[in-house]
C-alpha cells in the first residue's frame, strides 16, 4: 500500500508539473511558492517559513525564489524587526499569474485525483490525510 501511495503521488505530481509547465510555463514548485505567499498575511513570508512551507532546504527555496524575482512575481525585503530576516513578498504580477496558472492547477487535481474517488472516499482519504499531517503525530 505504501508503495502504491508513492507511485501515485509521484505520477499525479508528475502530470500536473507537465500541464503547468505546458499551459503556464511554471513549475509545480513555483506555484506552491506563490499559492503559499498569497495565503499568508500580507502576501509575505520568511524565508525559512516559506522552505518549511513548500518542504523545500532552504538553499532550494532560495534558488527559487530567485527566479520568480527576476521574473518579478516575487520580491524579497527585510523583516520587521529583524536585521538579518529576509521575507518573500507576492508581488500583484505574481498574484496575476497565481490566478492564471490556478485555473490550471485546479483542473489538473479535479481531473487526475479527484475523479479517481468514488462517493465518500474522497472525504475519507483527506481526513487520513489530514491526521498523518498534523503536527501532534510526528512531532
Amino acid at each position: 500500500m505504501w508503495r502504491s501511495f508513492l507511485r501515485a503521488h509521484a505520477r499525479i505530481t508528475r502530470v500536473l508539473e507537465a500541464e503547468l509547465i505546458a499551459e503556464q510555463r511554471l513549475s509545480l514548485a513555483a506555484y506552491d511558492v506563490l499559492v503559499q505567499l498569497a495565503e499568508s498575511p500580507s502576501m509575505r513570508m520568511r524565508m525559512t517559513e516559506l522552505a518549511d512551507a513548500v518542504l523545500l532546504s532552504r538553499s532550494g527555496v532560495t534558488r527559487l525564489v530567485d527566479r520568480l524575482e527576476r521574473a518579478g512575481l516575487v520580491g524579497r525585503e527585510r523583516a520587521d524587526g529583524d536585521g538579518r530576516g529576509i521575507v518573500a513578498v507576492l508581488t500583484p504580477l505574481g498574484a496575476e499569474r497565481l490566478r492564471s496558472a490556478s485555473a490550471t492547477h485546479l483542473a489538473g487535481v479535479a481531473e487526475h485525483f479527484g475523479e479517481s474517488f468514488g462517493p465518500g472516499e474522497l472525504e475519507a482519504f483527506g481526513r487520513t490525510c489530514d491526521r498523518l499531517a498534523a503536527d501532534d503525530v510526528y512531532p
